[in-house]
């Protein structure tokens, strides 16, 4: 058992630094495909988009590195205790609280990127706001893949303590939601940070309007993202009372990542719309936000239902 427990361990440590580099990877490749192809539509403005996507492509480098980190603490800590196969299920639980949202994010962030590449080569005089706007849109979409790091350092914390299977799915059970949970709302993320730094390149005097638009819209497309770390961390501080336990929080951890699949991406493409017409028509844009928040408020009630439900089954199982 300990040699199945040993390959576990050591493929976990190369899983997550391998699925964060091909995400980030994907992600810089596209960014600098558009970034070529911008140059090629206004080769006037060259240094300005050569700016605009070495700078993009540094943000989305964080994935990468976070998954580097986990990776290198999973490796040299593991020195001072035997691994188990209870304790290589809940480091297991770490890849997946890293790996999953790591990968997504790395491809999504490098989405306002390509845009901001485009808006340059349209409105090259426009670059230094295009570029502050594109910058504060990917800083935002990291933070699903901080959520995971906290809960990966959750989980590794209590990996030496961790003696039974219940204890090792439930550390599991914790990742994957975590995990799972970020997928939704990092696409829609990324479909509303790409569609707004457009928006600048249609037209540059809704800056203003889109900035606005964009910091509230952001924080309510992430909020499923709040509700899974919260029951991410009461999976973790849930007492492993009987067998059963492991399967109840993996039955929470499925409930909860994924509703919020769909809540994220809905919400986010909604907000995409809104942004556009935003963009668009900057005089109406009081009309178009408070249509955007009503359909967005029906939208996250989604994610309410599930993370009720996972909450339920946390606390009574």
């Amino acid at each position: 058992m300990i040699e199945y427990a040993e390959i576990v361990h050591y493929g976990t440590i190369g899983l997550v630094v391998a699925v964060s580099a091909v995400g980030v990877g994907i992600g810089q490749g596209n960014a600098c495909s558009s970034a070529l192809e911008a140059m090629n539509r206004q080769p006037q403005a060259k240094k300005e988009i050569i700016r605009t996507a070495i700078l993009g492509t540094v943000i989305s480098e964080t994935a990468a590195i976070i998954g580097l980190v986990i990776s290198v603490i999973l490796l040299f800590g593991s020195n001072n205790h035997t691994i188990t196969m209870p304790a290589a299920l809940a480091e297991f639980g770490i890849a997946c609280a890293v790996c999953i949202s790591s990968f997504v994010i790395g491809i999504v962030s490098a989405m306002p990127v390509q845009e901001a590449c485009f808006a340059v080569a349209r409105q090259p005089f426009f670059n230094e706001k295009i570029v502050r706007f594109m910058l504060i849109t990917q800083s935002v979409i990291q933070t699903p893949i901080i959520f995971g790091f906290v809960i990966a350092m959750f989980i590794r914390n209590q990996v030496s303590d961790v003696h039974t299977m219940v204890h090792g799915l439930k550390l599991l059970a914790s990742g994957l939601c975590m995990g799972v949970g970020t997928v939704g709302p990092a696409l829609g993320l990324g479909t509303f940070a790409q569609t707004a730094v457009r928006g600048l390149g249609i037209n540059r005097s809704a800056y203003g309007p889109l900035m606005t638009f964009m910091f509230v819209n952001q924080a309510i497309i992430e909020t499923p993202i709040i509700f899974t770390l919260v029951t991410a961390l009461m999976i973790i501080a849930s007492p492993a009372a009987s067998p059963i336990t492991g399967v109840a929080m993996i039955s929470a951890a499925v409930c909860m990542g994924f509703g919020t699949l769909g809540t994220g991406d809905s919400a986010g493409k909604t907000a995409a719309a809104a942004c556009h017409q935003i963009a668009i028509n900057p005089a109406h844009y009081q009309t178009i936000a408070n249509a955007s928040m009503f359909c967005l408020a029906l939208i996250d009630a989604c994610a309410i239902y599930s993370f009720l439900v996972a909450m339920l089954i946390i606390l009574i199982q």
